[in-house]
C-alpha cells in the first residue's frame, strides 16, 4: 500500500520543540524537491512540516505521522531590487536572508527574537517583532503564498486571490497545507546598525507611560520586566527603543562599511543545568542584578542589528539552561483598555506564587490580521518557566485571568492549553475551521497541538 511504503522509508525519531516538552516519536522526511514533497503528502495518513525547530511547544510535532523537514527546500527564487520583494522557498531562514540582503541594504520588515526561524514558520505562526504596534506582523508584508493542499493540488493565495485560504493559512499553524513558496517584501536600510535608547522604569505604571511617550518616536520597542518584584516595584522594567541608524549616526569606523557587521562568536551550552538551580532565590538575585546593571535612567547607544534583535542567538542551545525536563514559555496578550489591570493581576500572582522568569518580556502589539494570529491591540507578556510540579496548575490560573480580560495565549509557544480555553481565546476559530474542513476533511495535516486542542475537520 502507498501509505505503508512512505512510512517504511522514513526514519522514526524522537522530536520535541525548542522548550523540549513534549517529546514524541515521528517519521522524519527531508525532501530536496517539491515533487518529493508531493509524493510524501500523497502517501501519508498524517503529515506536518517542521522548519528550524524554534516553536516552543507541540505545534510542529506530529506523533506517529510524517514530519517533513523543510531545511533542504531553501532556495531564494527571485528578488526585485526596486520594490524589495523577495520570492523564496519556505525553508529559507531569517538568518540566510540577513546574510544575503543586509549587505545590499535590505532588512526583514518583521523579525521575531531569533533569526533561526524559517519563512514558512514565520507565515504559519504569523510571527511578530518589536515593531508590531506600528508595522503589524509578518503576514502584513506577504504578497502571496504557494502551498500544497491535502488533495495534492498546488495553489496560490493572497489577500485578493483565494483570500479565505490566505487568512486561514497565516497563523494557521501549518494545518491548512504545506507552504512551499512565499513572496514578501523587505524594507530598505541605510546601515546595519540600530540607534537605541534604554530607560529604567520603577514600576508597571511608569513602564506603560514610557511606552506611550516614546512609541511614536521609535519603530521598535520592548521591555525586560522583573516579574517577581512586588509592592511599589511591581512591574519594574528596563525599556529598550530603537530605530534603524542613518550613516550620520555611526562613528568613523562604522561609516566606512555601514552595512557590514562582523560575525559574532557563539558559545554553546554543552550540558543540561540542574532544574533546581532555577528557583525563586536565584531568580530574585538575577533580576535585581539585571535591573541595577544600568546605572543611569537613560542610556543611548548605537548597536549592530544582531545585538539588538537577537541577543540570545549567540548562545547555542540556550534551552538547555532550563534542564533536561524542559520549559514552557507562557506568552499572553491582553487588550489595551484592560492591560494595566490584567497585568497587575498576572504579575501579583507570579510574585505571590514564586513562579518567576529570567526572561520576562513586555511588548506593545497592534491589530490582529490572520484569523488565528496571536496579536491583538494591547500588551503582551512572555515568561519562561522550567517544568516543575505545580506549573500546570499555576498556568491554568493565569489562563483564567487572561480569558476573563479577553486575552489569549500564543500557540507557537504553547504546550498545555486546554481545548476549552483555546476556544474562548480565539473567537475566529469557527470561521477558520470551515476552511480547514473544506480543504482537509480527513485531517491529513495534524499535530500534537491540533489533537490536544481538539482541532478536527467537521
Amino acid at each position: 500500500m502507498p501509505k505503508a511504503r512512505c512510512q517504511n522509508s522514513a526514519r522514526e525519531v524522537a522530536l520535541s520543540g525548542w522548550g523540549r516538552y513534549p517529546v514524541v516519536k515521528s517519521y522524519l522526511q527531508r525532501p530536496e524537491k517539491i515533487s518529493s514533497l508531493k509524493n510524501i503528502i500523497q502517501e501519508s495518513q498524517t503529515v506536518l512540516p517542521k522548519g528550524a525547530g524554534r516553536s516552543y511547544g507541540d505545534a510542529a510535532l506530529t506523533p506517529k505521522g510524517q514530519t517533513v523537514l523543510t531545511e533542504r527546500l531553501n532556495r531564494m527564487l527571485a528578488f526585485d531590487q526596486q520594490t524589495g520583494v523577495l520570492c523564496c522557498e519556505a525553508g529559507v531562514t531569517i538568518e540566510e536572508i540577513l546574510e544575503v540582503f543586509v549587505p545590499r541594504g535590505w532588512f526583514p520588515a518583521v523579525t521575531p527574537g531569533t533569526k533561526f526561524v524559517t519563512v514558512g514558520g514565520a507565515v504559519a505562526f504569523d510571527v511578530h517583532g518589536k515593531n508590531h504596534h506600528r508595522d503589524g506582523s509578518f503576514s502584513h508584508y506577504v504578497q502571496s503564498l504557494k502551498l500544497i493542499l491535502a488533495s495534492g493540488e498546488t495553489v496560490h493565495c493572497s489577500r485578493n486571490y483565494n483570500s479565505e485560504l490566505f487568512w486561514a493559512t497565516v497563523g494557521g499553524m501549518g494545518l491548512t497545507g504545506i507552504i512551499t513558496e512565499v513572496e514578501f517584501s523587505l524594507r530598505p536600510i541605510q546601515t546595519a546598525y540600530i540607534r537605541s535608547l534604554s530607560i529604567k522604569a520603577k514600576n508597571l505604571d511608569e513602564a506603560i507611560a514610557l511606552f506611550h511617550q516614546y512609541e511614536q518616536q521609535y519603530q521598535y520597542s520592548a521591555a525586560w520586566i522583573d516579574c517577581l518584584a512586588s509592592g511599589e516595584s511591581l512591574g519594574r522594567s528596563i525599556l529598550t527603543f530603537g530605530n534603524h541608524a542613518e550613516s550620520k549616526n555611526l562613528d568613523r569606523e562604522q561609516q566606512a562599511k555601514p552595512l557590514d557587521v562582523k560575525p559574532k562568536r557563539r558559545f554553546t551550552v554543552g550540558f543540561d543545568l540542574p532544574t533546581g538551580l532555577l528557583n525563586r532565590y536565584t531568580m530574585n538575585r538575577f533580576n535585581a542584578f539585571y535591573y541595577n546593571r544600568q546605572c543611569s535612567r537613560f542610556a543611548y547607544s548605537v548597536v549592530d542589528y544582531d545585538s539588538f534583535f537577537y541577543p540570545l542567538d549567540f548562545l547555542w542551545n540556550w534551552n538547555r539552561l532550563y534542564g533536561r525536563g524542559g520549559f514552557i514559555q507562557y506568552q499572553c496578550v491582553l487588550p489595551t483598555e484592560v492591560s494595566r489591570e490584567a497585568l497587575v493581576k498576572v504579575l501579583k500572582l507570579c510574585s505571590q506564587k514564586g513562579w518567576g522568569s529570567f526572561l520576562g518580556v513586555l511588548k506593545r502589539l497592534g491589530q490582529q490580521e490572520g484569523w488565528l494570529s496571536f496579536p491583538m491591540s494591547g500588551y503582551t507578556l512572555a515568561l519562561d518557566m522550567p517544568l516543575k510540579p505545580g506549573l500546570w496548575k499555576f498556568l491554568d490560573e493565569l489562563d483564567q485571568i487572561v480569558i476573563h480580560y479577553g486575552g489569549r495565549v500564543y500557540l507557537a509557544k504553547d504546550a498545555r492549553l486546554s481545548a476549552e480555553s483555546f476556544r474562548k481565546m480565539y473567537p475566529n476559530f469557527p470561521k477558520w475551521l470551515e476552511v480547514k474542513s473544506k480543504l482537509d476533511p480527513h485531517n491529513l495535516f495534524s499535530s500534537a497541538l491540533s489533537k490536544r486542542l481538539q482541532i478536527q475537520s467537521i
